[in-house]
């Protein structure tokens, strides 16, 4: 019986080969569409689940006023550990340094790098292929190397026991060798060093600072430990009070809290975080999309098969007649549907594996598909399991209530199954596909925003540097020669870029400053060139001048400081100012300028004169770029030639910021499009079926004078008002989804209603084109074709 069912199965696919292929394309590229996403998602939820002990680690975030940080203080781990038994260990990092190594003739600028103490292999599970895990971090002068890093420097040679030498003065030794770091690990670094390296030059470390938040804590609970919510909050209470013990409330009020390692990557909105941070709302939507595409197909699946109900009509009489029972059809259509899927499943594996690469481009990662994997594979075949029950249900149901009698007397009025259900079954389509179209143009809409926004300075032409070695030593020289060459001539050297600045203090006093108010100014160094090269404008005041010397001890503020402080900008100039305890008076106040992320509003700042360095950026004039780098590097090279010259672009910088959310819009678009296209395809279904279903009646009409345009009218007619009915119910959908999805940026477009026009216009036009091409055919066919039985 199963035998003759699957010959069955495979002569009706043979016999209808267009509407098979459409059948099995449909399916093919939602199933396509559905493994991407969810190998996506499956990554997105991967993160730093690979450790021992995951359920365990926790990092500690903080609330600092109103700062929500991902840094604590350097002395707070050991302290917690010894007064807290719940805590088994703890390890600190301090992250993203750079330095300059070399080996032989190999010299590179390495800027991943993280110092770690001892602790590190206690809490983390990173794959160490060569060293003690126990005693690796122990000395001072350890390294510690990924994989990538030893070829990099030793080639094929074995880097146990090797040196490095260290911004050209110092050599450290290699005492292990790392497996590569996990890309779905938030903790990206090619060189680990020991927290004692820096014990004695790092202020916070050495003077024991608990007002300092510089470093990245974790801790790893006791397993005796129940992490419920109520005791996780038990022990923030704990660690709140020990704080309390070291810095009084009414000096810095603080809040610290524990954050689950699993959770960091995508519940992550904090402050000085370390970068590559996902979002759990993109997660979620996209999540939501791969159902939506994989319903859409399956939705293909039963308009195509009711739309061919009247070729199985006569077969599904006669199984009646010899016995067949009704659960017998049902098992056989919801079989041959099983095979189309799995047929489906076979060419939707062939056409992941072919447009892996190009997935990954557009999405940023580095997915696999590992087909004998256990979880992969039950998770490709219980998407076509899923999606070959779900598509042939309803055919199966339908097809098998045919009435015998009926079938074989030619009786075919009841046979088309119920139009409201396949009607609802068009619009829900088309409202995925409303959504997703919606969804792609406001993406594109803000991100199009984020790029054309007026951030307060102008960011394109900006190249900079960063000041290493002897050019600290040599700012005279340096800015001389930059003063002389026509190419670098408009440069300013400032602590550090406004871009993601992640610094700020509550050591700020002003006239009638609340005693009790505790409020962070980020600060920047910067020199008297800083407003020219920026081009920022002043909102009152003056900026910095090398014609008065007194502004060593003064202060340049921004709109939103004089504004916390109670003061209007004209107001403001002249007003005494302190900052950590140097007093000066406010010269000048900037107009609000971006420097952080446009997720961010923009908060208080304080300027302040710089004479240490930094970094140098040059403003650039149009078309010698190239010209300008090889004149910087000239320089860097003849005052500083121990150090490797690196550069950088402003705005490229910020364009990276927004790295997660231009992938998000470039997926949209693709998962739009092919919505649509599979949303056609169930179109192009059920306009065959309703143009086989009123052949006679197309014949009638055509006899009677009814034109092409008349037929093509009447048949169009009643999808588009389906059509219809479905932005009316796709439009506050995106419109919500949307809306909230922008809540996320302090600075975003306004939702218009033109972008719901034209995407309810572009489904609309897309239908017709499909539509159009059944309704014309069967406008033009000869009436006595139709009508000759009669």
């Amino acid at each position: 019986m199963f035998f003759n069912y699957l010959k069955i199965a495979f002569r009706n696919i043979v016999r209808h080969k267009a509407f098979s292929f459409i059948n099995i394309a449909g399916l093919a590229i939602g199933m396509v569409c559905s493994i991407f996403i969810l190998l996506w998602v499956r990554n997105e939820l991967s993160y730093d689940r690979f450790h021992k002990n995951a359920d365990q680690i926790y990092r500690l975030t903080a609330d600092v006023a109103d700062f929500k940080v991902a840094v604590s203080p350097a002395s707070m781990p050991p302290e917690l550990k010894m007064k807290m038994p719940a805590i088994k260990d703890m390890v600190r990092l301090n992250a993203n340094n750079q330095h300059v190594l070399e080996a032989g003739i190999k010299k590179f600028e390495e800027k991943r790098i993280f110092y770690a103490d001892s602790t590190f292999f206690h809490i983390f599970s990173f794959p160490l292929l060569k060293g003690n895990p126990a005693t690796a971090l122990n000395r001072p002068d350890a390294v510690l190397i990924t994989k990538d890093m030893a070829k990099k420097y030793f080639a094929d040679a074995d880097p146990m026991g090797k040196t490095l030498r260290m911004d050209n003065k110092d050599y450290v030794t290699v005492t292990g060798v790392l497996d590569n770091i996990p890309a779905n690990s938030h903790l990206q670094f090619d060189f680990l060093m020991p927290m004692s390296a820096i014990a004695q030059t790092n202020a916070d470390i050495k003077e024991s600072k608990w007002d300092n938040f510089n470093f990245y804590s974790y801790i790893e609970l006791d397993k005796s430990f129940n992490p419920t919510p109520a005791n996780l909050a038990g022990l923030e209470k704990q660690m709140n009070e020990i704080y309390k013990g070291h810095v009084d409330e009414k000096k810095l009020k603080s809040a610290f809290h524990l954050q689950p390692i699993t959770a960091i990557h995508l519940h992550s909105d904090l402050q000085a975080d370390l970068p590559g941070s996902g979002n759990i709302q993109y997660v979620n939507t996209f999540f939501i999309v791969a159902i939506f595409i994989l319903v859409v197909a399956c939705i293909n699946f039963m308009n195509l098969a009711t739309a061919r109900s009247a070729r199985r009509a006569k077969e599904v009489g006669l199984r009646k007649v010899v016995g067949a029972g009704r659960g017998q059809l049902i098992g056989q259509f919801l079989g041959e549907s099983m095979l189309i899927a799995f047929i489906a499943l076979l060419i939707a594996i062939g056409l992941v594996y072919l447009l892996l690469p190009v997935f990954n481009e557009v999405a940023g990662k580095t997915l696999s598909i590992h087909i004998l994997d256990g979880k992969i594979l039950a998770g490709l075949l219980g998407i076509a399991l899923i999606t070959g029950l779900v598509s042939g249900s309803y055919p199966a149901l339908f097809l098998s209530g045919f009435q015998p009698a009926k079938v074989l007397k030619g009786n075919m009025k009841t046979m088309g199954g119920n139009r409201i259900f396949r009607n609802s079954l068009v619009v829900l389509q088309f409202v995925v596909s409303i959504v997703l179209l919606a969804g792609t143009a406001l993406v594109y809409k803000q991100l199009k925003f984020i790029k054309n926004m007026n951030l307060g300075f102008e960011k394109s032409n900006l190249l900079y540097t960063g000041m290493t070695g002897d050019l600290f030593n040599r700012q005279d020289a340096l800015k001389t020669q930059l003063k002389q060459n026509p190419l670098t001539s408009d440069f300013t050297i400032s602590g550090s870029l406004p871009v993601n600045m992640t610094n700020g203090t509550v050591t700020v006093e002003w006239q009638g400053k609340d005693p009790n108010a505790q409020i962070i100014f980020p600060n920047l160094d910067v020199d008297e060139d800083f407003f020219d090269v920026y081009q920022l404008k002043m909102a009152s005041g003056r900026p910095f001048s090398r014609d008065f010397k007194a502004d060593s001890s003064n202060y340049v503020i921004n709109e939103k400081a004089a504004q916390v402080m109670g003061m209007t900008p004209a107001n403001a100039i002249g007003q005494p100012l302190s900052l950590w305890g140097v007093k000066g008076i406010i010269v000048g106040v900037v107009k609000n300028f971006n420097f952080k992320p446009v997720q961010q509003s923009i908060e208080p700042l304080i300027i302040h004169l710089n004479r240490s360095g930094g970094f140098i950026t040059v403003r650039t004039k149009p078309g010698t770029t190239e010209a300008t780098l090889k004149a910087l590097e000239k320089i860097n090279t003849g005052l500083n030639p121990a150090y490797p010259f690196s550069y950088g672009f402003i705005d490229q910088d910020l364009a990276s910021q927004y790295k997660g959310e231009q992938q998000m819009g470039n997926l949209f678009n693709i998962f739009a499009i092919l919505a649509i296209i599979i949303s056609c395809m169930g179109l192009y279904g059920l306009s065959a079926f309703m143009a086989e279903q009123r052949t006679k009646e197309i014949g009638v009409r055509k006899v009677l004078g009814a034109s092409v345009m008349n037929v093509v009218y009447m048949l169009s007619s009643s999808f588009t008002r389906l059509i219809v009915v479905a932005v009316l119910i796709a439009v506050p959908i995106a419109w919500y989804a949307m809306n909230k999805w922008l809540q996320g940026f302090a600075y975003h477009i306004q939702i218009g209603w033109i972008v719901f026009g034209v995407a309810s216009l572009a489904a609309l036009a897309v239908a017709w084109i499909t539509i159009s091409y059944e309704s014309v055919k069967a406008a033009v066919a000869n009436p006595v074709s139709s009508l000759r039985s009669e």
